[in-house]
Order: C-alpha cells, then structure tokens, then sequence
C-alpha cells in the first residue's frame, strides 16, 4: 500500500508564501509513483468538505481551482519522486488542511499539512 506523506505547511502572515512537498512510499508501488500518476493537491479547511486545488497529469498539464488560479503553481521532480504546491500571495481563505492524493483519489489519504494564513 502507498503511503502519502506531506510536509511544509506552517503559519504565515497574508501575502506570504510557502511550498508544500509531497512523497510516496511504503511498497514497491511507490517507485515512480509520482511520475506514474496523474497527481493532485487538495485541502479541507474547517466545517467544509475536501477539493481539489490543483492537479498535474503524467504528461505536464496542469489545471487550478479558480479560487488559486495564478497565486498556486503545482510541479512535480521525478528524479526525486516529490510532488511540490508553491503557493504564493496567500490569503487567509486558503488556511486548511493539504493533502496530495492522484487525480482521481486512489488511495487512503495521509495525515496532510496544516497551512494557517493569519496575521
């Protein structure tokens, strides 16, 4: 079973900027996991259910919710099998929970990262 692990949410001022990373492990399967997969960010703020924010298909493209359009930019670095969300001008609706799953969502979620944008 592939065990998805995020890693660098944190609290940061509006405006600000961070970089989720994203890594497969736990079998065999996460070999190229990432690479072989379309991928996907999503996140879940508080009271309200999980969405897709940003996904990136196994050939490059990639597609945003409107509400990150132009402030998230999804990548991923095959070489090092990480799925990265750089999310820059932050505002305080973008405060949740992140999570990276494939695009569709196959497999069990992991604990995600938690971003908080407040001042």
């Amino acid at each position: 079973q592939v065990q998805l692990v995020e890693s660098g949410g944190g609290l940061v001022q509006p405006g600000g900027s961070l970089r989720l990373s994203c890594a497969a492990s736990g079998s065999i399967f996460g070999i190229d996991f990432i690479s072989r997969n379309a991928m996907g960010w999503y996140r879940q703020a508080p009271g309200k259910q999980r969405e897709l924010v940003a996904g990136i298909t196994t050939g490059g493209s990639t597609n945003y919710a409107d509400s990150v359009k132009d402030r998230f930019t999804i990548s991923r670095e095959n070489a090092k099998q990480t799925l990265y969300l750089q999310m820059n001008s932050l505002k305080p609706e973008d405060t949740a929970v992140y999570y990276c799953n494939t695009n569709p969502t196959r497999f069990d979620w992991g604990q995600g990262t938690q971003v908080t944008v407040s001042s």
